[in-house]
């Protein structure tokens, strides 16, 4: 077990070395030996870091560093509160497909059953999610112990915490927490196996059971003798208190490597990314569509029937707005469908005049389709659409007919060859991937 404990402590040692910023991350997650009876492999609950020495054993001290690497990760990301409504199944294979890429590309060695594929490089867990099949067979290497299962149960076997603290804390009395507390701290010290260190909100006595302090202490000791117990899923007090502390412990490790010279462009762009406030798409689209609603007082002097005084009256400008469609294939009709319903609730608010058009490499034929204010906006029926991307016949368009919207909206995966130079009225696109665009507002659709 010192063995172990030292080729962790090494593993983690070079990290902060030769990659400070992960190694910083690293440096955060305590590191304790589980059961093995829960934990075949490595588990995080975004708390601590479990193991099962058996698999510590037979990895490569660069294998060591990818999979502590891989758990801390998971923490700094934020996987933890970011799946919402999604099946966990899923979003802990899409967790996994986003962060082995990032390790892997920052020189790592991956263990023999990471999960990657090169396609998902560069993608977010939420971007990765979709692509992947309801009914997926895959597996991923380690636990993510801060959900509870679909069905609430304990798939992994073993005694959880609060179990454990639940039968010990039963005395003859019959009454949890009936026992005389021990000194002050007393029942704190981790399992045997653990090593490294952090106090703080690791603790079994913090980590949101039900279970008495103490009783969750008794339960942590008498399971040392064969690891540390399956930890309890994080509850929402948790969750959002832990996110914020690992977004904090995300931009102090940057600011280190940074400081080091050792901060990659991959991760600076990551962590810059992170770091930015993150609004729904829907969000940021009203607001630019709110932006360019002028609306204005109008001080002109009112009849003298009126009376003498100056009042100011609010003077409204409709608002003359283009939305463009990609119908190269890339975007399905059930996303397109839900973009016009967005764009439809909007346009009441801001009194929008829409024009529709649809284009892959060329226009289409059927197109365009005008909706007054006042008038629903709806899809067209058949889109015709499925060949190459080309955004330049929307703005030759606009040019041919002289005009010059307020605003132009373009829905697209912006994957195609773009005009050189910007038109002379704003644009917004709307990306679902990855794809840059060389001018104009760009939102992120998922």
């Amino acid at each position: 077990m010192r063995d172990i404990a030292t080729k962790l402590s090494a593993a983690r040692t070079r990290l902060i070395l030769d990659k400070p910023f992960l190694g910083a991350l690293v440096l955060r997650l305590p590191m304790r030996a589980a059961d093995p009876q829960w934990c075949p492999k490595t588990a995080t609950d975004a708390r601590a870091f479990y193991y099962n020495p058996a698999f510590i054993e037979g990895l490569s001290l660069a294998q060591t560093q990818f999979i502590l690497a891989h758990e801390a990760l998971h923490c700094a990301l934020s996987h933890f509160a970011r799946r919402q409504h999604r099946v966990k199944h899923r979003w802990d294979l899409a967790c996994d497909f986003a962060i082995n890429p990032l390790l892997i590309g920052e020189g790592l060695t991956p263990t023999p059953e990471a999960l990657y594929l090169e396609e998902y490089a560069g993608l977010t867990a939420e971007e990765i999610y979709p692509c992947l099949k309801e009914d997926e067979s895959k597996q991923t290497e380690d636990q993510h112990l801060y959900d509870a299962d679909a069905d609430g149960g304990d798939s992994a076997g073993g005694q959880t915490q609060r179990e454990q603290s639940q039968q010990g804390g039963q005395g003859e009395g019959g009454g949890e927490g009936e026992r005389p507390p021990k000194p002050d701290g007393a029942g704190d010290r981790p399992g045997e196996g653990s090593s490294g260190g952090g106090h703080g909100d690791s603790s079994p006595a913090q980590a949101g059971g039900r279970g008495s302090a103490q009783a969750r202490a008794n339960a942590e000791q008498e399971g040392s003798a064969h690891g540390a117990l399956r930890p309890e899923p994080l509850s929402q007090e948790e969750r959002e208190r832990l996110s914020v502390q690992w977004r904090q412990r995300l931009a102090g490790a940057a600011q280190q490597a940074l400081a080091a010279g050792k901060l990659s462009g991959q991760m600076a762009r990551l962590v810059d990314h992170l770091l930015q406030p993150q609004l729904p798409w829907r969000v940021l689209l009203a607001r630019y569509m709110a932006a360019t609603a002028r609306d204005d007082y109008n001080w002109t002097r009112p009849s003298r029937r009126e009376g003498s005084a100056i009042l100011p009256s609010l003077r409204s400008h409709q608002v003359d707005v283009v939305i463009a469609l990609d119908t190269s294939g890339s975007i399905g009709p059930g996303e397109m469908a839900e973009f016009v319903s967005e764009v439809d609730a909007l346009k009441g608010q801001v009194r929008a005049r829409i024009t529709l058009h649809a284009c892959d490499a060329a226009l289409a034929a059927a197109g365009p389709w005008l909706f007054e204010p006042w008038e629903p906006l709806q899809l067209p029926t058949a889109l015709a659409g499925g060949g190459g991307t080309d955004f330049a016949p929307v703005f030759e368009w606009l040019e041919q007919v002289g005009r010059q919207p307020d605003l132009l909206v373009y829905f697209t995966d912006a994957d195609g060859p773009f005009p050189p130079q910007p038109p002379p009225f704003p644009v917004v696109w709307l990306v679902k991937g990855r794809a840059p665009v060389p001018w104009g507002e760009r939102i992120q659709l998922n």
